[in-house]
């Protein structure tokens, strides 16, 4: 059997500050610039969740993509509408950049994935600015 590539995208909004504790105030804004406002920036992300593996021959999918958005939105639920510096555990202690939040959304997404592998994300924080993340 071919192994194909199938991708749901799905949507969350979401507010954070980029801040490192370590820096001091005027290097933080230096380096993060408006993304370090102490009251805090929002953005309305997208996330493309590519899933990988060997169609159903009796389905012909790979994996019901219903299922994949199902996955997501148990994970997504603990981030849309929410503070990423304050209201996720599993952000706890993480600068919550792009680069950084596509891992943390890869480590809570991929063992819900309920049929073949989960071969890439990428997260849109604008649609000129994302990342990209195909796992460890």
């Amino acid at each position: 059997m071919p192994t194909v590539r199938v991708t749901r995208r799905v949507h969350f909004n979401a507010a954070h500050r980029l801040h490192n504790p370590a820096l001091g105030d005027d290097e933080n804004r230096r380096i993060y610039g408006l993304c370090n406002s102490p009251n805090w920036h929002g953005h309305n992300y997208d996330l493309d969740i590519t899933v990988e593996g060997e169609p159903d021959p009796r389905t012909g999918y790979l994996v019901d993509l219903g299922e994949v958005r199902d996955a997501a939105g148990e994970v997504l639920k603990e981030v849309d509408h929410r503070n990423l510096n304050l209201d996720v555990p599993w952000l706890e202690g993480v600068i919550p950049s792009t680069e950084n939040l596509v891992v943390a959304l890869w480590r809570q997404l991929a063992p819900r994935i309920p049929r073949g592998r989960l071969a890439r994300l990428v997260l849109y924080e604008t649609p000129r600015n994302w990342a990209e993340y195909e796992g460890d």
